[in-house]
């Protein structure tokens, strides 16, 4: 099988622009990541799309060969639904098409418009990512959702709010120098201890907010690349996927997360690599437990053990393995079906030393990138290294 290379990168600002549609965002995107790559659109093989909620917010189906054409691509697309993990999907299944040697070009990535449905039209939707029959009917949201997840752990492992704030401020504190980031602005434990409860025990300032925004990534293979001297120093090395039951009620655990574990388990196996040689991650933290979930789930914290990374400064700029120094969901934003090759492009720029946060993780030659649909019902990780 051949390498993957990431060839360029591209990310509109992630942020409020409810007058911008999916397709007008994705253009963007897209451009910007064909400018970093240098390679023509008309290399593009194929493209794969990710996106959840575009029937909804945009009244727009068959999304793939609209969106090649927003890109200026004349290539066979597809798009990919799994909610928040839409365009994880989305690398997973192109980087497989690269490996196998049926495409030497293709572009990657998602968009989500969320922002003109507002706050209630916003989390009706989103909602539709949870099992319609036996949660949604009941009145279950997302923020409840992980409100239970978050008593569940507190409950088995210990913690409490303040440990979760420790997790948005650190998140905030990285989104700082990111210019794509929605929030550009430091808060305070005692703000997030302080903010109105969302759903107890979450705060505001526990959740991520709603984002309109589109991401873009071009791949090739790793003879494309030097062929056409091609500027890639960086490679996704493991791809993995794992899945869990829909509702919660149906789950052997609520603090705990198997699908993510599934996935890090085969994205490493399948990269020849074990979580110790993590040097960063990104990570789903659509709500601050979800980090704490994601970093066990990931072997980069033992179980029981994620919910004091923050506060003791283990997953800080400045620790032992930094996480979601691009602000992550918290900060940076969270349009769904860009979300998954986000993280891609943030782990890409910080492996090569064109991310504003490379500093701290100068010397890092390997990345994590780990990508969550619903309550982690579905997942992708993806492991990004340093080419030699």
């Amino acid at each position: 099988m051949t390498g993957v290379r990431v060839a360029g990168t591209g990310l509109t600002p992630f942020g409020n622009a409810p007058e911008r549609t999916s397709r007008d965002l994705f253009a963007e995107a897209s451009s910007a990541a064909f400018a970093d790559s240098g390679v023509p659109r008309e290399d593009v093989e194929a493209v794969f799309y990710g996106n959840f909620m575009g029937e909804l917010a945009e009244h727009q189906g068959h999304q793939g060969p609209l969106m090649a054409e927003a890109a200026g691509v004349r290539a066979p697309a597809t798009r990919y639904e799994s909610a928040c993990a839409s365009s994880g999907m989305a690398v997973r299944d192109a980087v497989m098409r690269v490996r196998n040697g049926e495409h030497d070009v293709v572009l990657v990535g998602g968009a989500e418009r969320m922002t003109n449905l507002g706050t209630a039209g916003a989390t009706e939707a989103l909602a539709i990512a949870a099992d319609e029959l036996w949660e949604v009917r009941a009145g279950m949201t997302f923020p409840g959702a992980y409100a239970l997840m978050a008593k569940a752990y507190f409950d088995e492992f210990g913690g409490g709010r303040e440990d979760l704030a420790h997790v948005a401020v650190k998140n905030h504190e990285n989104a700082l120098p990111n210019e794509k980031a929605q929030y550009q602005k430091s808060i305070e434990v005692a703000e997030v201890l302080d903010a109105p409860t969302v759903s107890s025990p979450l705060s505001l300032y526990d959740a991520c907010p709603l984002s309109d925004g589109a991401s873009a990534l071009v791949l090739t293979s790793e003879a494309y690349a030097e062929e056409h001297d091609i500027d890639a120093p960086v490679a996704i090395t493991g791809t993995g996927q794992g899945g869990d039951r829909m509702a919660l009620h149906d789950r052997e655990f609520l603090a705990r997360s198997p699908a993510a574990r599934e996935a890090g388990e085969e994205a490493y196996a399948d990269a020849g690599i074990g979580a110790g040689d993590v040097d960063v991650a990104e990570v789903h933290d659509c709500f601050t437990i979800a980090e704490v979930l994601a970093l066990e789930a990931l072997d980069l914290e033992p179980v029981g053990e994620g919910i004091t990374a923050a506060r003791d400064g283990r997953t800080t700029a400045d620790g032992d393995t930094p996480i979601n120094l691009s602000g992550g969901l918290k900060a940076k934003g969270h349009p769904v079906g860009a979300t998954g090759a986000s993280q891609i492009a943030e782990v890409s720029k910080l492996l090569a030393g064109t991310h504003p946060n490379s500093e701290p993780v100068a010397d890092a030659t390997t990345g994590v990138a780990h990508n969550a649909g619903g309550t982690v019902a579905s997942a992708t990780v993806h492991v990004l290294e340093v080419a030699e």
